[in-house]
């Protein structure tokens, strides 16, 4: 991406939370009065916010950002929901950047969340029916509200419901106490207010069962295991299959937030949550770019180098931080974030980076310069090495999905001040 792109895409950031900010109050009197249960001049307020959300989508028609639009609603199926349902008029719920769902509600507190390549789930509140049009779609999953013993599959997701104080929802794990980086999943399974029962592909039925769970939660590697996803419906438990990790932006992302607000009838606190995140974020983005490059890699166990396509939104957050991602180019050909590339030409491509950011998820945090170093003694050639600008990205990074902001606060640091405080860092650690 040259840099004039890049600050082309910086403006159109710095667009969209002006726009956001015009819109608060507006945002607020839609859940506040009308939500995903309310009529009348909640109706009036989510129509209004509706066109301000037309406008904040049309700043960014390339895509970068602004991706809610008319497009969302009825993603599941291509079919609008509201005009699927044929029921009250569906208040569409203004979205800024996620482009994978969409959400449609109604006035008698339900709510229709479409999910892309997954499906519809119709979410009833407490004692809710199922609509007539409702009765006979075979396409529509229904969830019922308040939901009390959730199996977590999609481990990205756990951070969204610690952010809505509504983990005690989820009462069986797909990952085991070892595996958690969020601190409420790991008190609650210490505590066995939350117990393991198998992963995503070998799920515990049995204890599935006998602890009534009434909602599995998973991630799109559940296509891989198909039978366990019918296995799960036929004992009469609805699937949500979330597609969070397809938000090629970080604030996409952090987005689904908003989904599971509704899932757990926190719609508003789901809002507010959102709105502050992209408050703390303004100051960054007003800034104008540092000209700096910086690479986000792994070694793997073969001695590829594991980098980011140049459409990931972990290069996004490089170039929301005021940065400037390298290797450039990286094709986005398939639906990887990722790809492997040769030593030679990983160095040929960032030898000159300014900075290097290792990613520590897949073989381990790095606590030195010279562990850093041990994965490749060609990594000593580089500009980032020798003049001290090799960081290390901690490993709870991609489970704590409402902090990807402070992932972003965290770059821009470590591009503009010389030596950030340890204190100042959420997610990076600087090698030495």
């Amino acid at each position: 991406m040259t840099g004039q792109h890049g600050t082309w895409i910086r403006q159109k950031e710095r667009k969209i939370l002006r726009l956001m900010a015009g819109a608060v109050l507006l945002l607020a009197a839609v859940w506040t009065l009308g939500g995903c249960g309310g009529g009348g001049a909640g109706a009036a307020a989510s129509g209004a916010a509706g066109s301000i959300a037309d406008e904040i989508a049309g700043t960014a028609a390339d895509g970068t950002a602004g991706a809610a639009s008319d497009e969302n609603t009825g993603i599941g199926d291509g079919i609008p929901a509201s005009a699927a349902s044929g029921e009250a008029q569906a208040s569409p719920m203004p979205l800024l950047y996620a482009d994978q769902f969409s959400v449609d509600c109604y006035p008698d507190g339900s709510a229709v969340i479409s999910v892309k390549e997954s499906g519809r789930y119709l979410v009833l509140p407490e004692g809710g029916q199922v609509p007539e049009a409702f009765a006979d779609a075979e396409d529509v999953t229904v969830i019922r509200r308040p939901l009390k013993n959730i199996y977590l599959a999609a481990t990205s997701a756990m951070d969204l419901f610690a952010a809505l104080d509504c983990v005690d929802q989820i009462t069986l794990s797909g990952t085991d106490a070892d595996g958690w980086y969020v601190e409420a999943a790991k008190e609650a399974m210490e505590e066995g207010r939350m117990v393991y029962a198998g992963k995503y592909n070998a799920p515990d039925y049995e204890r599935i069962l006998s602890m009534e769970c009434d909602l599995a939660i998973e991630s799109t590697m559940i296509s891989h295991s198909p039978q366990v996803k019918e296995q799960l419906e036929n004992l009469g438990i609805p699937v949500f299959v979330e597609r969070s990790s397809y938000e090629s932006h970080p604030l996409g992302r952090m987005e689904w937030i908003k989904v599971y607000g509704v899932l757990t009838g926190q719609e508003e606190l789901a809002q507010k949550l959102f709105e502050e995140e992209l408050s703390a974020l303004a100051p960054v983005l007003d800034q104008e770019p540092s000209g700096k490059t910086a690479a986000f890699f792994y070694i793997t166990s073969g001695g590829y180098v594991n980098v980011r396509k140049s459409g990931d939104y972990v290069a996004k957050m490089i170039e929301m931080a005021g940065g400037k991602y390298v290797p450039e180019g990286m094709g986005n050909d398939n639906a990887l974030s990722t790809m492997n590339m040769q030593m030679e030409a990983f160095y040929a491509a960032a030898r000159d980076a300014d900075y290097l950011i290792y990613n520590s998820t897949i073989d381990g945090e790095l606590n030195t310069l010279e562990e850093f170093l041990e994965k490749n003694r060609l990594l000593a050639d580089f500009k980032a090495v020798k003049e001290g600008h090799v960081w290390c990205a901690r490993k709870n990074m991609f489970q704590e999905t409402m902090s990807l902001g402070d992932m972003i606060l965290d770059i821009n640091r470590m591009l503009t001040k010389e030596e950030p405080a340890d204190e100042e860092m959420h997610f990076l650690r600087h090698l030495q």
